[in-house]
């Protein structure tokens, strides 16, 4: 785990081809944004946005892909990847695709800085 918001927990994919994290909700036996009260749909909402901007500001992404896939994990749960028409597999979905290259303890640790600076810190937890 990431970091925390309200509704969400926020995770990272350890692959560092791509900054890629994760939005799960912490709603037992949802698997539909359509099956939350209307209230954590909108808070939902709020947090995807707010990760989005911060990556949007931190990484400058050809396009960022938001997305509730969920085949094989059922609980709702919200990718957003950052994509550049440079990396690996462009313009083809990231999953599958290549063996994850981990990001190792230093790489992590810049990874949260850059969150920090952005004003997610009360989201992360403290080192």
């Amino acid at each position: 785990m990431l970091g925390r918001f309200p509704l969400s927990l926020l995770l990272l994919m350890n692959d560092s081809r791509y900054p890629w994290f994760v939005l799960v909700p912490q709603r037992s036996d949802i698997r539909e944004i359509f099956q939350l009260p209307e209230i954590d749909r909108q808070h939902l909402l709020k947090e995807s946005c707010t990760l989005a901007e911060a990556l949007t500001a931190t990484y400058a992404p050809d396009k960022l892909n938001v997305a509730a896939i969920g085949n094989l994990v059922p609980q709702l749960h919200l990718h957003h990847v950052v994509r550049y028409r440079t990396d690996a597999v462009w313009p083809a979905p990231v999953w599958g695709k290549l063996p994850a290259i981990p990001y190792g303890e230093q790489g992590l640790a810049v990874l949260r800085q850059r969150m920090r600076d952005l004003g997610m810190a009360e989201f992360l937890p403290q080192d």
